[in-house]
């Protein structure tokens, strides 16, 4: 992330954040790009400390990973939708795939941003977010306008249900993966993956390979590159 970090938001008040990132180099680095132009209340590695933090200090904004551990970003979102006190969420991920991109939007993030943006960009998403604006470049936006505008997509929520590490698993059974490979691809021991598809079969409400290459194929997931 490069630019100007001096750049101030619109709006009188300094906008308060937190951080959400498992990486604490990143972390770092975005509290002191934002520095000059917004107060940094808050951070953490994880959805559970993440949950803590935000409520402890009630920000105006969230910048909020997509791949966290334990239930990813959208543990978090969930933990506050619907929710009067909830703050908004600006989603701040290295993916840009529709698949990472709707599902938080779905689950409650005002906005969607990766982590090749610059800083004043970056102001300028807290600053929309905050002011009740969403926020999301031309490309994500048409991610979003497509699964909204799908009523097959937007009727379906059980894909939803599971994390974006989940969504990962179910990607490669689907296309008859074996668990061994499956852990070579995303770098996770046959046993972690097992784990995964036991959760993703739970959820869906499936008993077999058979039937979720079948849930998977009627959803069109096996045409949708990882």
């Amino acid at each position: 992330m490069t630019g100007d970090s001096g750049r101030r938001p619109s709006g009188a008040r300094r906008p308060t954040v937190v951080i959400v990132d498992d990486h604490q180099l990143f972390r770092a680095g975005v509290r002191a790009e934002l520095a000059a132009a917004c107060e940094v209340v808050g951070e953490a590695a994880a959805p559970a400390e993440a949950i803590a933090v935000i409520a402890a200090a009630a920000p105006d904004v969230v910048l909020l990973d997509v791949h966290l551990p334990d239930g990813g970003g959208l543990a978090v979102l969930e933990a506050f939708r619907g929710r009067a006190d909830a703050p908004a969420f600006l989603a701040l991920s290295v993916s840009d795939a529709a698949e990472d991109v709707v599902p938080m939007v779905r689950a409650g993030a005002r906005g969607y941003v990766t982590k090749t943006i610059e800083t004043p960009a970056l102001l300028d998403a807290i600053a929309r977010v905050r002011d009740g604006e969403p926020y999301l470049s031309p490309r994500l936006a048409a991610f979003v306008l497509q699964a909204f505008s799908a009523p097959e997509e937007r009727a379906d929520d059980e894909l939803d249900q599971l994390t974006p590490r989940e969504r990962e698993v179910l990607h490669h059974l689907a296309r008859g993966y074996p668990y061994k490979r499956i852990a070579q691809r995303l770098g996770i021991s046959p046993r972690t993956v097992e784990t995964h598809v036991g959760s993703v079969l739970r959820k869906l409400q499936l008993s077999s390979r058979h039937e979720l290459s079948h849930w998977a194929a009627t959803r069109g997931l096996l045409g949708r590159e990882e």
